[in-house]
């Protein structure tokens, strides 16, 4: 797989809940225990490619595309974690698939942290991947970006 491949031209075959305002893009692969996968910021379900064969062997995974990322619109609200764990919480609530294995990836770890602390009755088991929990400010333009991602640090 190059990464030319994870991009809306790839033929993908997926559908679409409407969640917390979210109308949000998710696809469904093999069969057996439920399992949430969540990508990385700035990608999408599809970077996921290369791993599904080993966990659809076991698992049915659930690959959705967060807000603003992949198939899935943004909407107007902030890009934040805490509100991404909700809609996927939503998701898991609206596809009846309580308790699920969490999987996530970066921003996706985040995302899957928080789904299972703020919803410990829709989480099995809970994995993360280098997890994102705030933007740390490296540069004049990622310090900008920080209220869209998490709340500011404390002042001193």
């Amino acid at each position: 797989m190059t990464a030319g491949t994870w991009t809306s031209e790839a033929q993908r075959t997926g559908q679409y809940a409407d969640v917390n305002g979210v109308h949000l893009y998710f696809e469904t692969h093999g069969h057996g225990r439920p399992l949430v996968l969540l990508h990385g910021g700035l990608g999408s379900g599809e970077m996921m490619d290369p791993i599904l064969p080993a966990l659809t062997a076991d698992h049915q995974v659930i690959l959705p595309d967060l807000q603003g990322h992949g198939r899935t619109a943004d909407i107007d609200r902030p890009i934040d974690i805490r509100l991404m764990a909700d809609d996927i919480a939503a998701l898991i609530r609206h596809l009846g698939l309580e308790p699920v294995d969490l999987v996530g990836y970066s921003l996706g770890g985040g995302v899957a942290f928080h789904t299972a602390v703020k919803h410990p009755d829709l989480v099995r088991k809970l994995v993360v991947h280098r997890p994102m929990f705030a933007v740390t400010p490296f540069t004049p333009t990622c310090s900008s970006s920080r209220p869209r991602w998490a709340p500011p640090p404390p002042s001193s």
